[in-house]
């Protein structure tokens, strides 16, 4: 489904209703699974965690399609169900994304673990059993997901775990995000230098019920549009903590740069254009939130600022090459891109070309942060519906604000 958006002008106030956080969502339906008298409350509706609350309800083959994190928790997941086998398994690009950090780290505390087709790569078979090994150590700069897997089946491993992180850190918030949620049912743990502990925990011995905080990283478009909006134009989003877990949170801070504002009333955030950009380049370390990048990089050309952001290499890794996709689609609407292994450099511009189609490339982030150049310029986004992996409501939600959004025939 391509669609044709036409250049719109957002209601000066509105509201939106944003899901649970995918992050948080899919980290706590593995805790459910191997906890039943846990409840979750403002779950995810993105088509990667009814992935992951499906698959875990799974035996034999396991696809899980496009869902990178149900890849990597499930492969943990299944590990240590005693008496069972799975073939885990994904899409063609799932295929080609690495899961051998895990697979060795698992086989340190004694999975069994083999590769149905390419060294190193899904599909994957786990033969679970019961782990009994405690120390596992593995590389710091790889995918938080691989850390977080071991940490959410750590409190049932009947040692729990001692994690070493080789390296330097990155994406701290995520590793955080996943303590924070294991301290939340009652499990201990330490994060001491570059060592994390997690001790056992067989059973939550009264039921528990948690609430999902909305996702930071769909609010990621709605900043954006604020952004690339009027002075005054509010939207108001619903339901987010001041003290979030989400490493994208950092978007308040971010998008003061941009001229907006952040009100935390109520259990919601108002974002409200409150003046315009007074830099001419932008420069954001982004190692702690990788998955706002695309919208960061649209919304300064968006501005017709330049922009340099680094510690992005986990996006070559994504369910596109981030970095390679951004690069040839901004190039199409006008900009001048440069991107390394870990960054990209945009030079500030004076115009946006018209009518571009902007390719997603399977990637739902592609689609949403390009969308609100639409406030500029005439545009067409390919295979618009790949935003369901994340946020399936995402075009309704735009045309309810005022976005001019219909189906190419």
């Amino acid at each position: 489904m391509d669609l044709q958006l036409k250049p719109s002008i957002v209601n000066q106030q509105s509201l939106i209703k944003i899901t649970g956080s995918k992050s948080e969502t899919n980290r706590l339906l593995l805790l459910k699974a191997l906890y039943p008298n846990l409840t979750l409350e403002n779950t995810s509706n993105s088509d990667d965690s009814e992935v992951m609350a499906k698959a875990l309800r799974a035996s034999n083959l396991v696809d899980v399609h496009h869902a990178g994190t149900a890849m990597r928790f499930l492969t943990a997941f299944f590990a240590i169900q005693e008496n069972s086998e799975v073939v885990l398994t994904g899409s063609s690009r799932m295929k080609e994304r690495p899961i051998k950090i895990l697979v060795e780290a698992l086989q340190q505390l004694g999975a069994e673990i083999t590769y149905e087709e390419n060294d190193g790569f899904p599909p994957i078979r786990i033969k679970g059993k019961k782990l009994i090994q405690r120390k596992v150590s593995l590389p710091a700069n790889v995918s938080s997901q691989y850390i977080s897997a071991l940490l959410l089946i750590a409190p049932k491993l009947e040692n729990g775990i001692e994690l070493t992180l080789e390296g330097e850190i990155t994406s701290f918030p995520y590793i955080k995000m996943t303590l924070a949620l294991l301290n939340e049912i009652g499990v201990k743990t330490a994060f001491v230098g570059n060592k994390i502990s997690v001790e056992n925990l067989s059973l939550i011995p009264y039921p528990l019920s948690l609430v999902v905080e909305s996702d930071w990283s769909s609010a990621s478009y709605f900043y954006s549009i604020t952004a690339l909006s009027k002075i005054g134009t509010e939207i108001t989003l619903s339901s987010y903590k001041q003290n979030s877990l989400q490493g994208d949170s950092a978007l308040v801070e971010i998008y003061k740069y941009f001229g907006v504002e952040t009100v935390f009333e109520n259990n919601t955030i108002v974002l409200r254009k409150a003046g315009n950009c007074q830099l001419s380049i932008v420069n954001c370390q982004l190692n702690s939130s990788p998955d706002i990048a695309q919208t960061i990089a649209v919304t300064c050309f968006g501005l017709g600022i330049g922009c340099h952001l680094t510690g992005l290499h986990t996006l070559k890794i994504k369910e596109t090459d981030r970095l390679e996709a951004l690069k040839m689609e901004l190039t199409k609407l006008g900009a001048i891109v440069s991107v390394t292994n870990d960054s990209l450099t945009l030079e500030p511009s004076v115009a946006i070309n018209e009518n571009v189609a902007v390719k997603t490339y399977q990637d739902h982030r592609m689609a949403m942060a390009f969308a609100p150049l639409a406030l500029k310029v005439p545009m067409v986004i390919e295979e618009a519906e790949v935003v369901s992996k994340s946020y399936p409501t995402f075009w309704e939600d735009l045309k309810s604000i005022g976005f001019a959004i219909s189906e190419l025939k």
